[in-house]
């Protein structure tokens, strides 16, 4: 491949990164496909639930609590400025864009650009998932 072709080539994909995130905001609704796999990466893989929703005093989700904030049962061995003493309701994601929830999970930094405070972890999701996990906590209540 020359170099000329190399060149295009990159631009191309450079084009194509920017231009997904708007790509994802066709205004067509979520699949039940796309609800189910955002469903599956929140409760078997990322453990939203460990932080962001109450447990009782034997370590169990509330009834009826399910991802709607909760303050941490657990902190740092040190003290850290940054630490988040509680955890934000995430069902329905209030207050969030569509837009905004993805760029968090895609980059790893909030709506101001900066990196969330632990013990959130700085996810770097792909766009596809992303989508799936904020089609997910969108259609909760």
């Amino acid at each position: 491949m020359t170099k000329f072709a190399f060149g295009i080539r990159a631009v191309g994909m450079v084009c194509l990164v920017f231009a997904l995130p708007g790509f994802a905001q066709t205004g067509k609704p979520a699949s039940k496909a796309q609800i189910a796999h955002g469903e599956y990466l929140v409760k078997g893989v990322s453990g939203c639930s460990d932080c962001h929703t109450p447990m009782n005093e034997k370590g169990e989700p509330i009834p009826g609590k399910w991802l709607q904030g909760a303050k941490l049962t657990f902190g740092p061995l040190t003290p850290m400025p940054a630490w988040a003493g509680t955890a934000p309701g995430i069902a329905g994601l209030p207050g969030w864009t569509t837009q905004q929830a993805v760029h968090l999970l895609v980059t790893g930094l909030d709506r101001s650009g900066h990196p969330l405070r632990p013990p959130m972890p700085q996810f770097r999701m792909s766009q596809s998932d992303a989508e799936a996990v904020v089609a997910y906590l969108k259609s909760l209540k």
